[in-house]
């Protein structure tokens, strides 16, 4: 047992957990209202994969519940897939599944590579939604379909139609959320604050929408199915929410790992998140991710261990045990102000306050990224952004490779000792240099044989020597590269010269055939061996009244 759990921080832990928990009560209600699937479904949630991440997980301070990205996009399952819960809940299932098998397959450290603008537009995207969602019930009113469109063109009906008791509390709450003393928060978090407050205010009002009963007691087992008309469906709702409840849980490891001084388990997290959602998809629960605010309430207030997760969990539990009559009567309007406070906690402000003054391109994306999470939908969101900063990526990579292949930045000769730099001297123009200074991305390798023809003299040129000693691996694009400088030298009659090519991408060339253009007698270890060869059989074989004018006057060529 003791090696399972760490007791050392005991008291600590307990304060935390329970802290967490009580800041995790209303979000829970909140979420799973939005959801679609209840209030209780949302609380159900938070008590399985809060204890099931904790348990499993690999980030100890970590505390796991439904967030505001999970449930945008587990609402729109909800609604496309028409409350079937059958169905509903094996999309969680497969989720949780798709979440182990990352960790299995040790995908962890690949999902933190997608880029930040990205990320900040997807989940300011988000903060967004979860906004334009819970406008028209702060006045009262719910959208007559689900989406973020419908729930936009709801508002001005719900302006000029106000439920002013609904209104009333929904002001209080959004005013107790977004003033809420910090120093207060430490003893009563600024959500249950709002939360109490607005639903005792509501008390004394008539006509406010209100939860209404929710079940108490332990959940059902849910049998999961499927059918061969939403099979699709499924399986592309699962994939978006394993990826961003990854993406969700990984960057608050980051953040807990900030605050602890502390390395997480990239892949033994995603273990632990699949189990949760595995968890919560056969019970009812919607699903969940790291959850950044009650992670940082949680360390704040001691919670060091899974511990601290663990017990967060069980407080809830004991809340739908005992207390969910007492939920029944807590306002839409106060939750709706609880998640308008959450969406603004989401988006991005930190980066668009100084995004005017970085790269305009990472701007742009971001802004790309989040007018499609409103507009279309998260899987579109992403994708495209990952794919538009990769191609920028290595169209910015390749025109550096491309512009020091072209002798642009002076570098062609960078490295080259005494002796060497004296073969390239006194060559002249009738050899040229080649340095390859790193592993060639494919955007490079596209354009390499145009560079290399540019670079070659017509009139004098005689041999050319490409130089591999700074390039560890070689891949289809670069070898048909190398291929197309072979035939045009041997097509041209030039003489060709290679070295430092070792055994990784000796394998690739003679796998790929470019072996059968490449002379063996031409082939040296040593940079200072090539030049030396090229050097002789230019001296050996040029005509001598010309090579003296050459010799001295021309300079070498280098790339």
């Amino acid at each position: 047992m003791t090696r399972f759990f760490d007791f050392s921080h005991l008291r600590g832990d307990i304060f935390g957990g329970l802290t967490a928990g009580v800041v995790a009560l209303p979000l829970a209600l909140a979420f799973g209202e939005a959801s679609g699937a209840g209030p209780i479904a949302g609380v159900y949630g938070a008590i399985l994969v809060g204890f099931f991440a904790a348990l499993f997980g690999g980030t100890p301070s970590q505390i796991s519940g439904p967030t505001g990205p999970m449930i945008v996009v587990f609402a729109g399952v909800f609604a496309s897939l028409s409350g079937d819960i059958s169905l509903v809940f094996a999309t969680v299932i497969l989720a949780g599944a798709l979440q182990i098998a990352f960790g299995v397959l040790g995908f962890g450290q690949y999902i933190r590579l997608v880029p930040y603008p990205v990320v900040s537009g997807f989940m300011s995207g988000i903060g967004c939604i979860i906004i334009a969602l819970q406008l028209a019930r702060l006045f009262g009113h719910e959208p007559a379909e689900t989406g973020t469109i419908p729930a936009l063109l709801e508002v001005p009906t719900a302006v000029m139609d106000p439920n002013m008791g609904a209104l009333g509390v929904g002001i209080l709450t959004l005013g107790i959320v977004f003033f809420w003393p910090s120093n207060w928060g430490r003893y009563l978090p600024g959500p249950l604050a709002a939360l109490i407050t607005g639903t005792v205010v509501s008390l004394a009002l008539t006509d406010v929408p209100v939860l209404g009963a929710i079940p108490t007691g332990l959940p059902e087992f849910i049998v999961p199915s499927f059918s061969s008309e939403t099979i699709l469906i499924v399986f592309e709702a699962a994939l978006i929410l394993a990826i961003l409840g990854a993406i969700d849980s990984l960057l608050t490891s980051l953040v807990a790992d900030n605050m602890t001084r502390t390395r997480h388990d990239s892949n033994r997290e995603l273990i632990g998140q699949g189990i949760g959602n595995v968890a919560a998809g056969f019970f009812g629960g919607i699903p969940g991710a790291g959850a950044t605010m009650r992670t940082v309430v949680n360390i704040r207030t001691g919670g060091v261990t899974k511990i601290s997760g663990m017990l967060h969990s069980l407080l809830l539990l004991a809340v739908v045990l005992v207390l969910a009559p007492l939920a029944a009567k807590i306002p839409h309007a106060v939750l709706a102000g609880i998640l308008v406070k959450v969406g603004y906690d989401i988006i991005d402000f930190s980066y668009l306050k100084t995004a005017h003054r970085g790269p305009r391109f990472d701007l742009l994306l971001m802004v790309m990224v989040l007018s499609l999470t409103v507009f279309v939908d998260l899987i579109t969101a992403v994708v495209a952004g990952v794919v538009v900063a990769a191609i920028a990526f290595v169209k910015q990579v390749a025109d550096e490779q491309l512009s020091s292949a072209a002798g642009q930045q002076d570098g062609g000769a960078e490295g080259l000792s005494d002796k060497e730099a004296a073969l390239l001297e006194e060559c002249g123009s009738r050899l040229t240099y080649f340095n390859f200074g790193g592993p060639l991305s494919f955007g490079a390798a596209a354009d390499l044989g145009h560079q290399v023809r540019e670079r070659l003299s017509p009139a004098h040129h005689t041999s050319l020597v490409l130089d591999f000693c700074r390039v560890p691996f070689m891949d289809v694009s670069a070898a048909r590269a190398v291929e197309t400088i072979a035939l045009d030298a041997i097509h041209a009659g030039k003489h060709l010269y290679l070295c430092g090519i070792n055994e990784v991408v000796a394998a690739s060339l003679a796998g790929l055939g470019v072996n059968e253009h490449l002379s063996d007698e031409h082939r040296y270890a040593s940079r200072l061996e090539a030049l030396q060869a090229a050097r002789n059989w230019i001296f050996d074989n040029m005509d001598d009244n010309a090579s003296s004018a050459d010799s001295t006057t021309d300079k070498p060529t280098t790339a």
